[in-house]
């Protein structure tokens, strides 16, 4: 069940809460995608406000009043997507991508407002007023606390970490939005009962301590790298996160107290600070929270290496520590511009920074500059994304579905077809790696931000290929990628396939699964499931079947090896087929989303409903799940539960991933994909809008993610296929 629904007007605007003027926002943008809010003050900055009125994306972005015109009603299809696609390209940027609000996990903010706090760095007032907002109207209309994304029921852990953010912001304990917050906390139990996660950012201000924290060695990085635990053996994100907390951990980090701290400290437990004895809630996490609780391994493991650290551990081991990871962070920094995989790691190394080269470094300046890639204005507040963007991933599903329904060959879309080719063609990576940063080849592939960010994955590089091959088709594309830059692409993709006796044939997300999957049975994370090694993903080994099938068809190079990489991930996807007919998505909601990307990938490979009993089932799935209104509501729940739970309502997103998938399977009811696309052209505004319904994304499934411009291409795709497919006959 989904958090009820937000009360119009906003909390903060019902409260009366400062807010910035939206019209003096502008968003500085660079051509490899780098995205900058930027608050001109009325007086300071008059001259520039006048000299550069706001775009209309920055004013869509924003909430204002986009004045778009309204266009034709639309009695068909293909009039539907163009007029979809006519709104969707003035969002573009100069530069060629699209922007949006990456938002959804409610963990993030602590990072970045306790490394200023921490490092005595003053933050922009633009921003604390606009967060305070934000937080404010992202509390939950009832009880008042966070969750860990902005569906969610609230938690220990988001109600710890944004009541200490608004603290630190300036909002008084008293403040009717820290008041009930904090009265929501203290029934969890308060925040003894945090996770892992949350109790290290209290302790590094001074709000915690650090024995009850179940234990983050950086010895494990000094294990040889063959060994089956090592660091470098464990996902991306966990080891990239685990780096820095365990510099945090080991050396102790604390904020100086202050006051305002001194005062947190007693408004965050439920008895007096000094009388909590914090080792004996290392292991104490609120049921409200855990999504994967600590295996008898881990617990173990845990207490015999705070027993270690205590007593066996020598100072020279310790120095060991620290030199080994520092350097590898200073690589990290190196390999993404300062930016890391993500938001959680960026804010953890600039705190390392800090404390390792001191208030001048050089890096820490680097890693402040780089705070505002992570920050996003909208219309009820500021807050921070879940990555620098989505630039990449979002420009290669448009340019396609304006391929796919023929929009791209019109002269009225040719400008926007050629500014997004030009971004894709600056978004690729033209080096590889740090030697020594237990990075893989990235060199020919794309990013899902951007090309600083520094990170391949490999469903990212499957589409900007595809996407690419297919635009430098179009005859007024004159300067393309040529093939000999896109073979090392191939290259890469081809050495991520999994090889091993675990699921052999699969893709997975940045990298080949290179530990075993025992090792999630020292998960320490608590609220998130499957992060501790690379995992065989059914969209991921999708798309790069899409990628290659389409890749196969364009050269021959590496054919025999191409040929065989499709076949070999086609038999993963169907052997991941449910006996119900669906897949499951691990990074959308959720057997909708993964179930148009697995029909995809067969319907590449000559399988329809006709010849394909995994499409057949995959189709009955679909049509099971269709309701009254003809239109398809899945629910974030199904991520959590691994089984099909419908929204409340039907969503447009859904309906589309629903519709695109039936078509591409040949479904021989098309009664049932009409009624489909009807709802789509039934929610359409009259400048060629859609409005934004629920959450879209989900990673680790219990955290769900926006991804706001779905509701554009891939709702303008399932109209253009329909309208091609079908004769484009009049619907209303």
């Amino acid at each position: 069940m989904s958090r009820p629904t937000r009360i119009s007007p906003l909390l903060s605007e019902r409260l009366g809460l400062p807010r910035t003027e939206r019209e003096n926002w502008r968003l500085d943008t660079d051509t490899v995608g780098r995205l900058q809010w930027r608050y001109l003050d009325a007086d300071s900055d008059k001259e520039e406000l006048k000299r550069r009125p706001q775009r209309t994306y920055e004013k869509y972005l924003l909430g204002l009043d986009n004045d778009l015109p309204e266009l034709p009603r639309a009695e068909n299809a293909y009039d539907a997507a163009l007029n979809g696609l006519r709104f969707f390209k003035e969002l573009q940027l100069d530069e060629g991508f699209w922007a949006c609000r990456y938002g959804g996990p409610m963990f993030l903010l602590i990072g970045m407002v306790a490394v200023h706090y921490y490092t005595k760095t003053p933050f922009p007032e633009p921003w604390r007023i606009e967060v305070i907002r934000y937080l404010t109207n992202t509390a939950h209309p009832v009880d008042g606390g966070w969750g860990l994304h902005s569906e969610d029921k609230s938690t220990v852990f988001g109600t710890s970490v944004n009541y200490v953010v608004l603290r630190l912001l300036g909002v008084e304990p008293d403040h009717p939005v820290t008041a009930l917050a904090r009265k929501t906390l203290h029934k969890m139990g308060g925040t003894v009962g945090a996770p892992q996660w949350a109790k290290l950012w209290l302790a590094a201000l001074n709000l915690y301590e650090y024995e009850g924290i179940n234990p983050i060695p950086p010895d494990a990085w000094l294990l040889p790298d063959w060994f089956p635990a090592h660091p470098s053996k464990w996902w991306i994100h966990t080891r990239q996160v685990y780096l820095p907390m365990g510099y945090i951990y080991s050396e102790r980090l604390k904020a100086t107290l202050d006051p305002l701290l001194t005062s947190l400290r007693e408004e965050l437990y439920t008895c007096p600070y000094k009388d909590i004895d914090f080792a004996k809630h290392r292991t104490t996490v609120s049921p409200i929270d855990v999504y994967y609780p600590h295996t008898t391994v881990l617990n173990v493991m845990n207490s015999a290496i705070v027993l270690a650290q205590n007593y066996l551990r020598p100072n020279w081991l310790k120095r060991k520590c620290r030199e080994t990871v520092v350097n590898l962070i200073r690589k990290e920094n190196t390999d993404t511009k300062y930016l890391s995989v993500g938001p959680v790691s960026f804010a953890l190394n600039a705190l390392v920074m800090f404390a390792e080269e001191g208030p001048d470094s050089v890096a820490f300046k680097r890693h402040l500059d780089r705070t505002t890639d992570f920050m996003v204005m909208s219309s009820d507040g500021m807050l921070m994304m879940g990555t620098n963007g989505v630039q990449a991933w979002d420009t290669s599903f448009a340019l396609q579905t304006m391929c796919t329904i023929g929009a791209a060959e019109l002269p009225e879309f040719q400008e926007t077809v050629k500014k997004g080719h030009k971004f894709l063609k600056n978004s690729q990576f033209t080096e590889n790696c740090s030697p020594g940063s237990y990075r893989d080849p990235r060199l020919g592939c794309w990013p899902f931000s951007t090309k600083d960010q520094g990170y391949t994955v490999s469903d990212c590089t499957s589409e900007a290929m595809k996407a690419v091959l297919m635009v430098q088709n179009l005859p007024y594309i004159e300067a393309g990628i040529p093939d000999e830059k896109i073979y090392p692409a191939v290259d890469v993709l081809l050495s991520l396939q999994n090889r091993g006796s675990f699921s052999f044939g699969s893709f997975s997300s940045y990298e080949q699964i290179r530990g075993p999957p025992i090792l999630e049975w020292i998960n320490p994370a608590e609220v998130f499931g499957n992060i501790m090694v690379e995992y065989p993903y059914v969209e991921c080994s999708d798309s790069v079947v899409i990628g290659l099938s389409y890749f196969r068809d364009h050269s021959d190079y590496r054919h025999a090896e191409v040929v065989q990489a499709i076949d070999d991930a086609v038999k993963f996807i169907k052997s991941e087929q449910d006996s119900n007919g669906g897949w499951y998505g691990s990074w959308g909601i959720c057997y909708t989303y993964a179930g148009m990307f697995a029909i995809e990938a067969l319907s590449y490979q000559g399988e329809n409903y006709e010849n394909s009993e995994w499409i057949r089932k995959g189709c009955h799935f679909l049509a099971k799940r269709q309701e009254e209104d003809g239109g398809w509501g899945e629910s974030y729940r199904s991520c959590e539960t691994v089984t099909y739970v419908s929204h409340e309502q039907t969503q447009v997103v859904n309906t589309a991933w629903a519709c695109i998938a039936l078509m591409l399977a040949d479904y021989p009811d098309v009664e049932v994909i009409t009624r489909g696309i009807k709802l789509l052209m039934s929610r359409q505004k009259a400048n060629g809008e859609w409005l934004q319904e629920g959450i879209e994304g989900v990673f680790n499934r219990s955290c769900m993610i926006e991804y706001p411009n779905y509701k554009f291409y891939f709702l303008i795709k399932a109209l253009g296929m329909y309208a091609k497919k079908y004769g484009n006959p009049k619907l209303c």
